[in-house]
């Protein structure tokens, strides 16, 4: 098999939904697309009946975000596939992307994750190319109202000084769409299973990137809804304060060598393309 990919549920909006497992079906590839319910009942069963190419896993509990998709990605490394695709429910796209950035995975060895060009449904692009964040970054950008500070720290936590069309190596790209090395994923673990939701793309890619190229190509795009659902669910909103706490905790809170050393890399080269 050369694609795998997987959705992980949780009562979905279904219409949303299908444009996420159709653009992934969308191809002529040797393509499996897995479907890990994290829902309190199996109503969304009926989506394998999409397609052959479709399997859904119901876990009957919500497990969280990473370890529903490590049951995915380790039939993946059991079924030998070269790539697998972590998808978010609310991002979609046309033909084309997935083999085009199969393409360029196929021709750099070293690059571990790729992400296109992501906009949201309005045309607007969305700026997931990040820096590791910082405590401050974080606290900031959730919990302080916009204001010219929070513009300042997101202008240089989303690098907007870079012109997103350009190819870039980045330490920290956003989760929505993960295009992953299987072999690289063996070497460096699947997502940490300590964090429920949120954090657990940042730490991934950390991993990832402290051994490979983790790359933004602007070439193909996506579209991404991006809910943001801990803006608007207490629930969600706690569960990601104990996944920032933990990563923290994981790697430094204001002592983090790897993390200067990275943005710092990442900003450096960010200069010499404006030059």
């Amino acid at each position: 098999m050369q694609i795998s990919g997987s959705i992980v549920l949780y009562q979905n909006n279904e219409e949303l939904l299908k444009k996420a497992v159709y653009s992934f079906l969308n191809t002529s590839m040797d393509v499996k697309l897995y479907l890990i319910d994290n829902s309190p009942t199996d109503n969304l069963r009926y989506l394998s009946n999409i397609d052959e190419r479709v399997e859904y896993i119901y876990n009957n509990a919500n497990l969280g975000f990473g370890k529903a998709h490590n049951i995915a990605i380790n039939k993946s490394i059991t079924d030998g596939t070269s790539y697998h695709l972590v998808l978010n429910p609310d991002a979609y796209f046309e033909q084309g992307v997935m083999e085009e950035l199969h393409e360029y995975m196929q021709a750099n060895q070293d690059v571990a994750n790729i992400i296109p060009k992501t906009f949201y449904p309005n045309g607007k692009l969305q700026y997931l190319c990040n820096l590791l964040p910082t405590p401050i970054e974080l606290i900031a950008r959730r919990f302080i109202p916009l204001d010219k500070m929070v513009q300042k720290i997101n202008h240089k936590y989303e690098l907007h000084d870079f012109d997103y069309d350009k190819i870039l190596n980045v330490p920290f790209l956003n989760g929505c769409f993960m295009f992953l090395r299987v072999e690289h994923l063996k070497n460096i673990g699947l997502f940490d299973e300590n964090i429920f939701m949120y954090m657990e793309d940042t730490d991934l890619n950390r991993r990832l990137h402290a051994k490979y190229k983790t790359i933004f190509y602007p070439k193909v795009s996506i579209t991404h809804v991006h809910e943001r659902g801990s803006h608007k669910n207490k629930s969600l909103l706690i569960a990601h304060i104990k996944s920032t706490i933990y990563y923290f905790n994981k790697y430094g809170w204001f002592f983090d060598s790897f993390r200067r050393e990275k943005n710092r890399e990442v900003q450096e080269i960010i200069k010499k393309y404006k030059i």
